[in-house]
């Protein structure tokens, strides 16, 4: 395999890509990024087994192939890489390793084979939904939709309704700033 593509082209791409791969992970081929070359267009896809992110980026395509790379070394060897870099990602011809080359940077990162990343199928869906972009760019904005339990994060729009003032209201005192998980006999709210 052998492509070049630009610095920033490939950095917007592995930035949604590598999020889905934990920094710690038990199986090593799922600390990777499967990278296939086709076309005109580098294919990048992460899982978790439960997740999968595909992304493609256009770049010139020198030589056809695929391989995996460690997701997060990839992705911040990129990332330091200077603004309008050119970047060329080749592997070797036994591949077992892949050179990412940019002016007089060079580095080398060891590959798992294309054969052992896992391969999700998702059968059919019973239901699809399409969301603009605008209305979850809104959500995110908002100040007041989450809030936090221990290690839980919990979202505003799950608690029920006579519960979301009362949570505003303490949120904005500073009380507490836990939604009651249910009333108790005696009418007084109960806590989590």
């Amino acid at each position: 395999m052998r492509v070049i593509l630009e610095r920033s082209t490939l950095l917007k791409s592995l930035n949604h890509v590598h999020r889905v791969v934990e920094r710690r992970n038990t199986i090593p081929i799922l600390s990777n990024v499967l990278l296939s070359a086709d076309g005109a267009s580098l294919q990048m896809k992460a899982t978790d087994l439960d997740l999968e992110v595909t992304e493609a980026a256009g770049a010139t395509i020198e030589q056809a192939g695929a391989t995996t790379v460690p997701a997060h070394l990839l992705y911040d060897i990129v990332r330091k890489l200077p603004d309008g870099a050119e970047v060329m990602l080749k592997t070797d011809e036994d591949g077992n390793a892949m050179s990412v080359v940019a002016g007089r940077s060079s580095f080398r990162l060891q590959c798992l084979p294309q054969s052992d990343f896992p391969e999700l199928s998702a059968g059919n869906f019973s239901h699809i939904f399409r969301l603009d972009s605008a209305d979850l760019k809104a959500d995110r904005e908002d100040p007041v939709r989450h809030l936090h339990r221990g290690d839980t994060l919990l979202s505003e729009r799950y608690l029920p309704a006579h519960d979301r003032g009362r949570w505003r209201a303490e949120a904005a005192l500073g009380g507490d700033r836990r939604p009651p998980s249910r009333t108790r006999r005696d009418g007084s709210a109960g806590g989590l």
